[in-house]
């Protein structure tokens, strides 16, 4: 058997995020860089991130594939299917984040930050140096008129945040300040993350409708060079990139060009990858990864497989229930559903038993829910909703576990009994509603979703055997985003990311004000004043007990609510590689995350 180059790189010891709950400052002074909890890890005179190569030589390319199609190059507002890359690679923001610590922002459009001891403002004192790539300056004109467009016109995800500014000011030459009109320490790191647009370049142009019309002009160090609708987009690195000597970019955008080839479905995509016309490729079936990863260039050495582990919450992949719609909107429908996906079946078959399950929001963090009943601080928390809360949120919830056999006939009992509790009754084989007509429903795939379709083909199969009628649905990318938007939808696939930082964002996948706001992330559709105010317990704690303790209480909550079917947990990694694309090691506690890769990464003839 040929060698395989396998590589295996530990998580950097926990920098969880509440080691970081020491306290505040007790004064306002320009920083450089501020952390949602405590003092950032990095000093002010820090020279680079701990996950790169300061000395990382510039050239090389990696080229990725996507499955799906785009039709739009502003991934700032609703309209259009953009490539996601594009809103972390092709903009840059008054501040960057650290995948190393929680939520930790250090300075990067902007010289320094200051922020009262309760965050109830922020200002910022922009870089003289810091220009567009036409090479205009940044102008604090610029930054506010970002805000109010993103604001106002911009996607739904900038519209909350927005709405809780009450002012922004300038107040010198290179500086303003927000001021907020609630309370929540968060918001002053949020608005340092908001992309920085060129206003000049959309007077006269409708921000809201733009797609391939507009090549965006911004500070980044990456700018869009070509692309053909559906097909590509190449980014190449600006060699007059104003920013290469910022501390936080040092060591980053080291890769002469970044590439998306799109492609129809994941065969197509994995046939791409392993034909040399990608050169990097992400994992996400272990049985996949250890029994098809043995073609020529692994076995040469020319490609390579690396095992990157991380610390961040396992967030919630699977199929998402609708609640807006009849059936879904009763918790014991829901289970039953969940009573009837047969996971353990269902793993082995597609992965040899090999991945482990998400067993909540949090899993694989420390900001998991704990089992058994709710206690302490948790439970007083939950007690002024006790009366609305559902069955296991105090006294402990934790999914059904199947016997491995394909009948599952345990789950299948007790999704009857929770149907026939519902009011449901089977004639003549049929599932009937609780108002005599036929219990049925549509699931709607994303077209390339390949594994996700392979386990809804063996659901669908127990779904049948209770007399329930299901229409598998699948859509191209544009449909599948215009659907979820408009939760025109049964049930359907859905992935969230979560952070060792949970704040604001939870608003936008589950708070109530979202449920109904078109293009929101909340497509479970949930209203709950169990969840919203947890949420705002999150978003004023002041303590590392009392963000502990809303975390865990948030997690029971949503995780017996039962708004979702878990399928997967990824706590690792899997990208194949060019033996050329290299990147630092230790690895940062995020891991593999958002833009880690490619801006960590760099191109080594040498390897």
């Amino acid at each position: 058997m040929a060698a395989i180059h396998f590589r295996y790189f530990p998580v950097r010891p926990a920098l969880t995020a509440l080691a970081l709950f020491s306290g505040f400052a007790a004064s306002a002074e320009p920083m450089h860089g501020i952390a949602m909890y405590g003092e950032p890890a990095l000093p002010a005179d820090f020279d680079h991130l701990p996950y790169v190569n300061p000395d990382a030589p510039k050239g090389g390319r990696i080229v990725t594939g996507e499955v799906g199609s785009f039709d739009s190059l502003n991934p700032h507002i609703l309209k259009g299917t953009v490539p996601w890359q594009l809103r972390f690679l092709a903009y840059e923001s008054l501040m960057g984040r650290s995948w190393d610590e929680p939520f930790t922002l250090y300075c990067l459009i902007c010289e320094t930050v200051e922020t009262s001891p309760e965050r109830d403002w922020v200002e910022y004192t922009l870089r003289p140096e810091a220009k567009f790539s036409d090479g205009t300056p940044v102008t604090v004109e610029d930054v506010i008129w970002s805000f109010e467009t993103l604001g106002t016109e911009g996607h739904p995800r900038y519209q909350g945040s927005y709405s809780r500014i009450e002012s922004i000011e300038k107040t010198g030459e290179h500086s303003l300040r927000f001021t907020f009109n609630v309370a929540d320490r968060e918001l002053a790191l949020i608005v340092g993350m908001r992309p920085i647009l060129k206003k000049a370049q959309w007077e006269g142009k409708d921000f809201g409708s733009s797609g391939l019309d507009v090549i965006p002009i911004t500070t980044a160090p990456y700018v869009v060079d070509s692309f053909e609708a559906g097909r590509y987009v190449s980014l190449k690195r600006n060699p007059d990139y104003w920013g290469k000597d910022v501390p936080f970019m040092k060591g980053q955008a080291n890769l002469d060009e970044v590439r998306m080839e799109f492609f129809g479905d994941g065969t197509a995509m994995f046939e791409a990858f392993k034909a040399g016309l990608l050169n990097s490729n992400r994992e996400f079936n272990s049985e996949k990864w250890e029994s098809q990863y043995d073609f020529p260039a692994i076995e040469s050495g020319e490609v390579v497989k690396s095992v990157i582990p991380h610390g961040r919450p396992s967030g919630m992949t699977g199929f998402v229930m609708n609640t807006r719609r009849p059936g879904f909107d009763d918790w014991r429908v829901r289970e039953a559903m969940i009573q009837l996906f047969n996971f353990e079946y269902i793993n082995e078959t597609l992965t040899g038993g090999r991945q482990p399950r998400i067993t909540s929001y949090f899993s694989n963090s420390e900001l998991a829910m704990k089992p058994g009943p709710a206690a302490g601080r948790v439970e007083e928390l939950l007690a002024p909703f006790a009366d609305s809360l559902l069955p296991g949120t105090l006294d402990g919830y934790t999914l059904p576990e199947g016997d491995g056999s394909a009948r599952n006939r345990s789950g299948l009992r007790k999704a009857m009994g929770l149907m026939e509790e519902a009011g449901y009754t089977v004639q003549d084989g049929v599932m009937m509603t609780p108002e005599g007509q036929p219990f049925q429903f549509d699931i709607v795939l994303p077209q390339g979703e390949t594994e996700a379709g392979s386990m809804i083909d063996i659901y669908v199969q127990a779904l049948e055997r209770l007399g329930i009628k299901v229409r598998v649905d699948t859509v191209d990318s544009a449909q599948f985003n215009a659907r979820s938007a408009s939760f025109d939808f049964d049930m359907t696939w859905f992935r969230r990311g979560i952070s060792l930082s949970p704040g604001n964002e939870q608003r936008l996948y589950w708070g109530s004000a979202a449920a109904d706001q078109e293009g929101s992330r909340n497509l479970m559709g949930v209203k709950s004043p169990a969840v919203d105010a947890l949420i705002e317990e999150l978003l004023t704690a002041t303590s590392r007990e009392d963000f502990l303790a809303a975390t865990h209480a948030l997690d029971r909550v949503l995780t017996a609510g039962r708004y979702v079917i878990p399928t997967y947990e990824w706590n690792q990694s899997w990208i194949a590689h060019a033996k050329e694309l290299t990147f630092a090691e230790p690895t940062p506690v995020y891991g593999d995350w958002i833009d880690w890769q490619p801006n960590a990464w760099w191109w080594d003839d040498k390897n």
